[in-house]
């Protein structure tokens, strides 16, 4: 043919002389649709058998490969899924097709032509399916080469095919629309698989080398390893994911096709994307912060959202693109309408009209889709940044807060700053461009109006404006409501988060239900605040709901007043219209309502910031060894309340060397803590100088002991050195404490180290201090927590051994530590009385001499002991018979017999106190939906609020066809009633469907108020009844995040949630439901609910961090180890926005799915309408079926987005109900079995082969006691440090239950009667003194039983008294969160001041005078004598002075080769065990008068 060589002439001139060849030559068959149909079909037809064919073959070989076909299902070729998805595209579009010809040629006659079309669509159906089904199986690296060559020759037909079309157009041939559409979507499909069959082959191969990498599963024993690091080392795809995934989100298939396989866990969730970590984003941030204010403390909330909005600017921008493209494309749809319905009712424009119609349809929508999708995905992650950061930024300023900052911010108000103000600041994201876009929305909206309804788009206008303004009132109240929610929240939660650092004290006296009852009050306040949010809430929804139907009633009444013509077309245009205004006015309350809230947690925020840090300059620090003096002060002058007159520290100057031994000495209350603290810098300084050289380690009085094992605490950050940790082990006497843990130094530690003993806490912080080799070390008061033994071994080997070149500087109330010092200084009311050496200061003043006096005369008091007759034994002996010598060998046997039967402790996880946060796995059950919706009223008001919005959204439909029917199609038309009826029936069809809005709203605030009380009351009626185990194994940040971040969510989230799926299904109906089930509900439901898990337990480890570290503040910064613990933060935010990332790209990975299913819907939809012939359907229906259209993939993805958040959301629900199913603690009160109001009248404690653990899956502590403590003596509990001294305490107030055993006080069996009828009738000092925060009346006084007169009587006897008279508020001064304005000594005296009003039968003295010098316990025993003289006091104490006068002594032993651990050694009177020179008793006191007499 000659055509070929005139290529030069153009592409149009190739075209027609092609043309003009072929009819010359009598080939023009070849450009007949029947020839070109019909080669199709044939090339199909080899293509079916041909995969048939191969599929055959394929099965025959596999039976010899079955090993093989396993490795090579994971070996797929590149673009596989999408080349599935193109190859089911075609699949579809040639059945939809086929259909239509069948059904359009069914009504108007065949023709062969159409037969061939036909039968060539039905085979591309057949083929394309097989091919489906083919690559869905395929199990090669590469494409069958056949399959490939069918690729090739499907282009060159389909491109062959265009180009007819494209030459019998330009020749006025009519063609069938069809044809060139089908042509077109060939060529494109064709040109894709061409690409993936012939030049991806490369990148498919080098996929395949990475895809057993990626899956792990290369090798079963490497299993458990990639599982690690999956999650850890794996990057986001997001990071490498190319243009088409990004676009699609397929980035995340990989994940999500995880989930269906197995419950996701955390190390499955990929780490985030630089760009998105805190690592990344804080430091830039706060550069930003500095650079604006200078500092942290002088940032303004203007000057943090500049700070943020530059942090986050080019996400701000790309997301207000998307979004103005979103509203853009959402307004071609009603722009278009009324020319469609025109189209229906016979007016035609031009020729195809309706396709190009149905295109810029499809067009717009396919935009809309694209844009909604990014922009809410990419607010999402800009709300991940922006939370990340704010978090790390209050977490930093908790660090660096000042005393008299903490004192105006609780940790507990500070944890809210984190888990709601940062994210709802976060969230804020989604409604960053509504304000904006409704002003844009507003303007398309009367432009539109404007061209369908004239002048009357004006009163719409007006009508729109009036709804706004309607916001600022409402907006006003919402955000002084929501200001005093967060208000009373706060108050909440401080007092919270105090009750349950102290639970043990509450329940020791029995307290716990009081201290319930104080919290309901608060939330009672809370409560009141939510309850009027609600309501003016609901108010809010009522005029918002009815607002588009107010302005579209306006519009039409403004229409028919200036004689507008009404018409089907135009009315439903204004609809579709209006329907989209609703959109955004819908939202108006929500967002106004957003900003309020975002408002608030900024002001709140940047407040918290502003707060004072400690001051930097309290210091003046030496490079190290630049100088001989260790630490210097010179005239300074420091106090914790500087606006106080009355200064802390007064009038300081003194000059420590290197390698000095420096003690410091004081009476209770003198400034000695504050002499340590000004040292470390805590102090605010008024004057003076502060110099020091070297790094510092420092030992709190209070131990600060972080969760997790024993050896972190221990390192503390440094590394793993085995020798030097082993010897500080051994020097700091913990050997044999980790022998008898299960899993020695890898025993996890609970919340606040609760699972340790006090003298074992102690030893830990000692070990720390000592492992990070520091030039100075700070100990205040280390031995008071430790027994008499440990205590001279520690000091032995720590302070003259170890530390014998570092300067120490140490507190002790213990006279007999203090010769050894190089240094001593005696304090007194803030002031260093006297300084020297302990020779030259005994004699040059009487405030040393009082303490080493009352020091002497408990040692005489010792000797007296010692020497007592044995006339006063043997007199003891005969009244104790029973428990003598003669009778130990028996019970020795009885406890080695209990011994023998250990073997069962459990190893393994499961015997760690602290296990991992319980999470539910699988489907979130129905049960927790019915739970919630039947909580109130029993469920009564669901059928109600359900039938409002039903009969809301019929009399909206109803009003909707009521327009469209009653209005004329076009201006020749008669209506079908009067403009009066028309408006009278859509006017009162408006009103119905508002006061149904109203009925819905105001009866879904009260359910859902009524709810979210319920649940708070049910969760902590059964949290404050937990057992003291549940407390032990259970981080407070667990409780914390529910009583704040979940209760948060059903106070003012889920039952809108809820609501909102109910309200959005009955606006679908069924069949989206049907179609779109098996897509998203078996395939993306399990991840997403799984990631919103895992949300909920990766918080909980933050807050407990955030916490711990508050409390640990001064001992994180006295090692310099700020850094690391910002460090941790990062990580544990970043791990808490992992699964938030995630989430939020799995929901756009289903809304694009949804919105291209409903999209090909709506436009086969319209291919339809535009195809059936005139007059079969009215327009004037069909258009009102395409206003609902347009909104379909929004109500779709709405929907399926409302069921995944209630799923999401609905999980804080059931993390509350979990905690209103915790196993509960024995009853208060047992009616049946209540004793006299008399009882205990002797306190005689009868103890029964006593056997007592933690937990089933914990060790025995008390293995088989049995002893009887007579009633109205005194009696003496010693034992080295983890003998189970504090167990048999706890055992008595039932803290913990006997697992074997019983114990009778006067006869009674304990575990028969109440729990608050035995706590109430005993009395404790407990080993840790406790404070609330309040005033000195409440604490001493908190069931408000006794009158002032009495608690002043029990402050002089304690010898408080006077202390609290010098105060301004006497009883009423203030005490602050834990007391922590008071010394630990005065706790101490508070804790007996308690005691002494109670007056109760049976007394048990827990360490209670370890923290008092040795002049005030002498005083707190004479005391105890004299008011209790005729009780029964137990008493346990390290200071053998505070036994030596008891009437009987118990020895625990924990370490005996023959006994083993919690077994009685010796029980005997003092005098007795005394004349026993090898009982271990004697030796003790034999061990402490000798370290006396050497001092």
């Amino acid at each position: 043919m000659g055509f070929f060589e005139s290529t030069e002439n153009g592409f149009s001139t190739f075209f027609s002389y092609y043309y003009s060849s072929l009819m010359s030559s009598g080939t023009d068959f070849l450009l007949k649709p029947v020839f070109l149909r019909g080669f199709s079909g044939s090339l199909h037809l080899v293509l079916l058998f041909g995969v048939f064919g191969s599929w055959v073959c394929q099965r025959f070989k596999m039976g010899n490969r079955e090993g093989s076909k396993e490795r090579f299902r994971r070996t797929r070729s590149l673009y596989h899924k999408q080349t599935l998805i193109c190859s089911m595209g075609v699949c579809v579009f040639s059945l939809v097709l086929c259909l239509l010809n069948y059904f359009y040629w069914y009504r108007n006659g065949w023709s062969d032509e159409e037969l061939v079309t036909l039968l060539d669509l039905a085979l591309r159906t057949l083929a394309w399916g097989a091919v489906c089904v083919y690559l869905f199986n395929l199990g090669r690296p590469k494409y069958p080469f056949l399959l490939r060559v069918f690729w090739g020759l499907y282009l060159l037909i389909s491109f062959y095919d265009l180009v007819i079309d494209v030459v019998l157009y330009r020749k006025h041939v009519n063609l069938p629309v069809q044809y060139l559409v089908s042509d077109v979507v060939s060529v494109v499909t064709g040109l894709f698989l061409c690409y993936v069959g012939f030049l991806g082959e490369n990148e498919g191969e080098d996929a395949i080398l990475e895809e057993p990498l990626l899956n792990g599963d290369s090798n079963a024993s490497n299993e458990s390893e990639s599982n690690k690091s999956k999650g850890d080392e794996n990057v986001t795809p997001y990071s490498n994911a190319g243009f088409f995934s990004i676009l699609t989100f397929s980035w995340l298939g990989p994940l999500i096709s995880a989930g269906t396989k197995k419950t996701l866990d955390l190390e499955d969730v990929p780490q985030l994307d630089p760009s998105d970590s805190v690592f990344v984003g804080y430091p830039s941030f706060r550069n930003k912060i500095e650079a604006e204010c200078g500092t942290i403390s002088g940032v303004t909330t203007l000057k943090l959202v500049k700070a943020l909005i530059s942090m986050a600017w080019k996400e701000i921008i790309l997301t207000a693109i998307f979004c103005m493209m979103y509203t853009m494309a959402s307004y071609v749809g009603p722009y278009l309408i009324d020319t469609f319905v025109q189209y229906l009712n016979g007016r035609r424009n031009f020729k195809n009209e309706g396709y190009v119609l149905v295109s810029v349809f499809f067009s717009a929508k396919l935009v809309e889709c694209l844009t909604q999708r990014h922009w809410y995905f990419r607010v999402q992650q800009v709300g991940i940044r922006v939370k990340s950061v704010l978090i790390a930024m209050i977490y930093n300023k908790g660090l660096t807060l000042s005393c008299q900052s903490k004192q105006v911010h609780t940790s507990g108000e500070i944890i809210n700053f984190m888990t709601v103000d940062a994210e709802r600041v976060g969230d804020f994201g989604w409604y960053m461009h509504e304000i904006w876009m409704i002003l844009v929305q507003i303007v398309f909206a009367l432009l539109i109006l404007y061209k369908n309804l004239g002048l009357a788009s004006i009163a719409a206008f007006l009508a729109t404006v009036l709804v706004m303004l309607a916001n600022v009132p409402l907006g006003a109240v919402l955000e002084k409501f929501q200001d005093k929610i967060m208000e009373s929240k706060d108050k909440r939660m401080k007092v919270t988060s105090e009750i349950l650092r102290n639970m043990r004290i509450l329940k020791l006296q029995g307290w716990e239900m009081k201290f319930l009852s104080k919290i309901m009050e608060l939330r009672k306040i809370e409560a009141g605040w939510l309850k009027n949010f609600l309501y003016t809430n609901a108010m809010s929804s009522f005029l918002f709901w009815g607002a588009p139907t107010f302005v579209s009633v306006v519009s039409f009444g403004a229409c028919i007043l200036m004689g507008i013509p009404l018409e089907s077309g135009k009315i439903l245009s204004a609809l579709a219209t209006f329907r989209i205004l609703q959109e955004p006015i819908y939202n108006l309350p929500d967002t106004i309502s957003m900003m309020v809230q975002t408002k608030v947690s900024l002001d709140r925020i940047a407040s918290f910031l502003r707060l004072a840090d400690l001051q930097s300059d309290v210091i003046e620090r030496l490079p190290r060894g630049s100088s001989d003096t260790a630490i210097e002060i010179i005239d300074g002058n420091f106090s914790w309340d500087l606006s106080s007159s009355n200064q802390t520290l007064k009038d300081i100057n003194f000059k420590v060397q290197h390698g000095m031994r420096v003690a410091v000495c004081g009476t209770v209350g003198s400034g000695k803590s504050s002499l340590l603290s000004c040292m470390l810098g805590e102090v605010p300084k008024i004057s003076g100088t502060v110099k020091l050289c070297g790094t510092k380690a420092y030992v709190a009085q209070s131990p600060w002991i972080q969760s997790g094992t024993i050896e972190q605490n221990i390192l503390f950050g440094k590394e793993m050195e085995r020798e030097k940790y082993e010897w500080i082990l051994e020097v700091c006497s913990l050997k044999k404490d980790l022998e008898i843990l299960s899993f020695g130094d890898q025993t996890l530690i609970g919340e606040r180290g609760i699972n340790l003993s006090g003298g074992q806490k102690q030893r830990v912080q000692i070990a720390r201090a000592l492992y990070q080799d520091a030039d100075i070390y700070l100990f205040d008061d280390p031995f008071s927590a430790v027994d008499a033994h440990t205590g001279s071994h520690i000091f032995k080997e720590c302070l003259l051994g170890v530390l014998s070149s570092k300067t120490v500087i140490y507190i002790t109330h213990q006279v007999e530590f203090l010769p050894a010092a190089d240094l001593i200084f005696v304090m007194k009311d803030g002031r260093v009385t006297q300084a020297g050496k302990y020779n030259d200061i005994l004699n040059s003043g009487t405030d040393f001499m009082e303490l080493v006096g009352a020091h002497e005369k408990a040692l005489l008091a010792l000797d007296s002991v010692e020497a007592g007759s044995v006339s006063e034994s043997t007199s003891m002996s005969k009244e104790f018979g029973n428990i003598s010598s003669t009778n130990w060998v028996a019970q020795r046997q009885e406890n080695t017999d209990v011994e023998t039967g250990k073997t069962d402790d459990t190893v393994g996880t499961k015997g760690q106190i602290i296990q991992d946060e319980e999470r539910e796995k699988g489907k979130v059950g129905f049960s927790v939906y019915w739970k919630y919706i039947t909580m109130t009223y029993r469920g009564i008001l669901v059928p109600f609020i359900l039938l409002g919005q039903v009969l809301f959204q019929l009399l909206q439909i109803g009003s909707n066809y009521w327009m469209a029917w009653a209005t004329p199609i076009s201006k020749d038309m008669k209506p079908a009633v009067s403009s009066s009826t028309l408006m009278i029936v859509y006017v009162a069809l408006a009103i119905g469907s508002s006061f149904c809005v109203l009925l819905r709203s105001m009866l879904l605030a009260v359910a859902g108020y009524k709810t979210a009380t319920q649940l708070f009351s049910k969760m902590h009626y059964c949290i404050f009844r937990a057992p003291m185990s549940f407390f032990d194994a259970t981080p407070s940040g667990r409780i914390l995040n529910r009583a704040s971040t979940d209760q948060s969510a059903v106070d003012l989230n889920i039952q809108y949630q809820v609501a909102t799926f109910a309200f959005s299904s009955i606006q679908l109906l069924g069949i989206i439901a049907v179609m779109s089930q098996v897509a998203w509900q078996q395939y993306y439901i399990p991840s997403a609910r799984e990631l919103a898990r895992l949300v909920g337990v990766c918080k909980a480890p933050l807050i407990q961090h955030f916490s711990e570290t508050i409390s640990g503040s001064t001992t994180i910064r006295s090692f310099d180890e700020e850094s690391r613990f910002r460090e941790t933060n990062m990580k544990l935010t970043d791990t808490n926005s992992r699964p938030k990332f995630n989430i939020a790209g799995a929901m756009e990975w289903l809304c694009f799915r949804l919105d291209m299913l409903s999209s090909i819907t709506f436009v086969f939809s319209l291919i339809f309408l535009v195809s059936i012939p005139e007059g079969v359907i009215d327009p004037g229906v069909a258009g009102l079926a395409v206003t609902y259209g347009l909104n379909l993939n929004t109500l779709q993805s709405w929907v399926i987005w409302n069921i995944c958040q209630m799923e999401n959301k609905i999980i804080s629900v059931e993390r509350i109900l979990q905690y209103t199913s915790i196993p509960s603690e024995p009853p208060l009160v047992i009616e049946e079995n209540r004793p006299d109001q008399s009882w205990p009248s002797l306190g005689e404690i009868d103890i029964r082969n006593l056997q007592v653990r933690y937990g089933p899956h914990m060790p025995f502590v008390l293995r088989g006691l049995t002893c009887t403590l007579p009633g109205e003596m005194k009696t003496g509990i010693v034992g080295r440090t983890g003998s189970g001294k504090s167990t048999l305490i706890q055992a008595l107030f039932r803290i913990v239950e006997p697992a074997v055993g019983q114990i009778k006080i006067d006869g009674i069996n304990i575990s028969l009667i109440g729990l608050h009828d035995l706590r109430s009738r005993l009395s404790i000092i407990p080993q840790d003194p406790t404070m609330f925060e309040g005033s000195v009346r409440s604490n001493l006084d908190p069931l408000e039983e006794y009158t002032d007169k009495q608690i002043w009587e029990a402050l002089d006897k304690c010898q408080l008294g006077d202390e609290i008279r010098k105060k301004d508020g006497k009883l009423d001064s203030t005490v602050s969160e834990s007391g922590e304005n008071w010394s630990v000594g005065q706790r101490q005296l508070v804790c007996l001041g308690r005691v002494l009003l109670k007056k109760s039968k049976l007394l048990v003295l827990d360490e209670a005078t370890a923290s008092v010098d040795t002049a005030t316990d002498t005083l707190i025993q004479e005391t105890l004598s004299q008011h209790f003289s005729n009780c029964t006091v137990i008493t346990i104490a390290h200071r053998i002075t505070s036994v030596i006068d008891s009437d009987m002594v118990l020895l625990l032993n924990n370490d005996s080769p023959n006994l083993g651990a919690g077994l009685i050694e010796e029980y005997d009177s003092p005098a007795r065990l005394l004349e026993n020179k090898s009982s271990s008793f004697s030796q003790l006191v034999a061990e402490y008068t000798f370290r006396s007499n050497s001092s």
